[in-house]
């Protein structure tokens, strides 16, 4: 075959080639993980650890130690002691905590990765080989770290988890005291909005206290309910029973104790945000106008934080990240879940990736064999998709959008889609210290519409149409 067939067939082939669907994407280079020959790598257990060192920096490469306090810091010298600098574990419930802590505690950097990314072969699925399978995937550089936040801001985080879980009892409680109502036929648990509100709880203090009269129950009214007296008397009409009264008095004081405890942990928040630096200074740099404040008031609600969330926030993050659309109660979540600091992901597209809010695919030979998202579990995109499938009801333009998607792509895409934004909202505002403008929506709006317009004048064009303004036809 002569040379200008044979760059001929080339060529044809080139032309043949499948081609992906979709928009075109700048192909980036993989980076080059450099050899880490000071690397360790440690298989994690709840009663007992191993640890592999590269084999010629002590005799026995290959060690086992108890998870008692001064055994992890004896196993942590050893490593110092070899020259180790770094060391992979896996994140195996929370039994590596305390291991991450005592060696951090030594100089050592300590990477935590995901046992999904490390597959043993088989056959060797002991603790005795699967630390030199990790230690040898670490040492090649083969292992990515695990994002972790710093000391002062995992304290945030513990105090925040716990506080949710009070919460959540707390919830359980109150479902239990509608149950006991319901078995005895009293029904104003569905009369009022909330049976832990003031009218709430001075009828169920009274029914305790052994007041039967459904009338003078009745009388406990607050003038801002909106059921009547006399509805509020009917609901009351019920058969009792001291087992009954039994469940409600200690239900109910099972409740008031964990709110009592939700104060408490509200406080050791409150105080320990006041240890951060603040980012700026409400003084010297006044607050943003809310955008909110033209729309109605809105209510405590229960598990709201004791505090002035919006000036505190604005403290801690240095711009008003309340004015995002459904961000309202979620901004100290997120703190507690990534910090402030995002210069740990060069650009928002890695920080959407990290949360689990963008899509994936697998594509082989040219051709796309699965596309969706990542099935990650990440607390903070959790947070995220929550903020967003609050929004259905926003009058706001993140509101639109996601009515917009949800007509497009259905409820869970359109939520994960408007989580997405939102956060390449929060990343953007808080890396470059920028207020919320809502009025770049009108100019996105109107990008939009010209592509709708030009996708209709297309459409008209290939079925020998031409479309004319109204003014222009006239």
């Amino acid at each position: 075959m002569s040379k200008q067939s044979s760059s001929t067939a080339e060529n044809g082939r080139q032309k043949d080639a499948p081609k992906v669907a979709g928009r075109k994407r700048k192909k980036t280079q993989l980076e080059p993980r450099l050899c880490q020959p000071a690397a360790a790598g440690c298989d994690i257990g709840a009663r007992e650890i191993f640890v592999a060192v590269p084999p010629d920096r002590d005799e026995n490469p290959v060690r086992k130690s108890g998870t008692f306090t001064w055994e992890l810091n004896a196993m942590a010298e050893w490593m110092v002691s070899c020259g180790i600098k770094t060391v992979a574990m896996e994140s195996t419930g929370v039994y590596w905590i305390p291991v991450y802590d005592v060696f951090e505690k030594h100089g050592l950097h300590v990477q935590l990765v995901n046992p999904r990314n490390m597959k043993n072969v088989p056959g060797k699925r002991t603790d005795f080989h699967e630390c030199q399978w990790i230690q040898y995937l670490h040492s090649m550089g083969l292992l990515a770290g695990a994002f972790r936040p710093d000391a002062d801001v995992r304290a945030v985080r513990t105090l925040m988890r716990h506080r949710a879980d009070l919460v959540e009892m707390a919830s359980q409680h109150v479902q239990h005291l509608h149950k006991a109502l319901t078995q005895r036929n009293v029904q104003f648990q569905h009369v009022i909005s909330d049976i832990t509100g003031l009218t709430g709880l001075a009828i169920l203090d009274a029914i305790i206290a052994g007041e039967r009269d459904p009338a003078v129950l009745a009388k406990l009214r607050d003038p801002h309910v909106k059921a009547s007296e006399e509805t509020i008397r009917q609901s009351l009409e019920g058969n009792w029973c001291p087992a009954q009264i039994l469940v409600l008095t200690q239900r109910l004081s099972l409740y008031r104790g964990y709110q009592k405890q939700i104060e408490e942990c509200d406080k050791s928040i409150e105080n320990l945000l006041n240890t951060f630096t603040p980012m700026t200074d409400p003084a010297q740099k006044p607050m943003p106008a809310d955008r909110k404040q033209k729309q109605r008031k809105r209510k405590k609600k229960t598990g709201d934080p004791n505090f002035n969330l919006r000036e505190e926030a604005y403290k801690l993050f240095g711009v008003d990240l309340t004015q995002i659309p459904g961000l309202m109660t979620l901004v100290f979540p997120l703190f507690s879940e990534v910090g402030r600091d995002m210069s740990r992901w060069p650009s928002s597209a890695h920080f959407v990736s990290w949360l689990g809010l963008c899509p994936d695919n697998d594509i082989s030979g040219g051709k796309v064999l699965w596309r969706g998202n990542r099935r990650v579990k990440n607390r903070a995109g959790t947070l995220f998709r929550l903020a967003a499938h609050s929004l259905h009801r926003d009058t706001t333009p993140m509101g639109a959008y996601l009515r917009r998607m949800k007509a497009k792509l259905g409820p869970s895409a359109a939520t994960t889609a408007t989580a997405h934004k939102i956060a390449v909202i929060f990343y953007t505002m808080l890396k470059n210290q920028v207020e919320y403008n809502a009025t770049l929506w009108a100019e996105r709006d109107l990008l939009r519409e010209k592509r709708i317009e030009a996708n209709l004048h297309k459409q008209a064009a290939r079925r020998g149409y031409k479309l004319v303004p109204l003014g222009e036809a006239a």
